[in-house]
């Protein structure tokens, strides 16, 4: 009962911060899934469950959506989502959460600095970043920083992100999850997981009419980063 539970909690809180902020499950639900299902299996679930957000999540923004950037943005990402499933099927699970954990860690470390890189401008940089969204999804089920930073850089307001974001979310997730599988999970887990995915996007939507942005965002950063260690620590405790 006490894993159910566990993941009943970490897919309530993913899914309540990605409505807050209209992207985040991953980064704050990855490090926690894989440390409870394990690498492959957390980030399938992951896949899923932030694909699935998207979808919902973009049906009222989709006419936002930029065609022009996200074409070369999802056509990358197409491209290397292979790559990163390839290695999660390479390592062994000590390396995998190692791997997946500094992967978090070093992009929340760039999101919360704002950094400019003057390579994710342009079209140029809507393929970077999409290629390398597309081997974090894959690998480690955490795309949307690089997509972040794209945006930083291209100077898009928050309005203009979150439904691109989405829209992205809507289709590396389903490459991903073509490419790692669907997850294992019992009629029970799946129960908990749908319930708590639904019960996550009342509380996002609550609490994003009282919680300012950048508060909300400074939250899911920060949970993102404990997690990010936490999986670093965890891999290096098993080696």
């Amino acid at each position: 009962m006490t894993p159910l539970i566990l993941l009943t909690g970490i897919v309530l809180l993913g899914a309540s911060v990605q409505w807050l902020t209209g992207m985040g499950f991953a980064l704050v639900a990855v490090p926690a899934l894989i440390l409870l299902l394990g690498p492959a299996e957390g980030v399938s679930l992951a896949n899923c469950a932030a694909g699935a957000i998207s979808v919902v999540g973009l049906a009222g923004g989709w006419r936002r959506v930029r065609p022009a950037a996200m074409v070369p943005l999802c056509a990358a990402a197409a491209c290397t989502v292979p790559a990163g499933t390839w290695l999660t099927r390479q390592l062994p699970a000590p390396l995998l959460l190692l791997t997946m954990g500094g992967l978090v860690t070093a992009a929340v470390l760039l999101v919360m600095r704002g950094a400019r890189v003057p390579v994710l401008r342009g079209r140029a940089g809507a393929l970077t970043a999409g290629a390398v969204g597309g081997f974090m999804n894959s690998a480690a089920g955490v795309g949307g920083p690089p997509i972040s930073l794209y945006a930083l850089n291209a100077g898009w307001t928050v309005r203009e992100f979150v439904p691109n974001a989405q829209f992205y979310g809507v289709v590396v997730n389903a490459f991903s999850v073509t490419a790692n599988g669907v997850p294992g999970l019992s009629t029970a887990e799946w129960t908990a997981v749908a319930g708590a995915m639904a019960a996550g996007g009342l509380i996002g939507r609550a609490t994003g009419d009282r919680l300012p942005e950048h508060h909300a965002r400074r939250l899911v950063l920060l949970l993102a980063l404990t997690g990010g260690i936490t999986a670093v620590a965890k891999g290096l405790w098993t080696l």
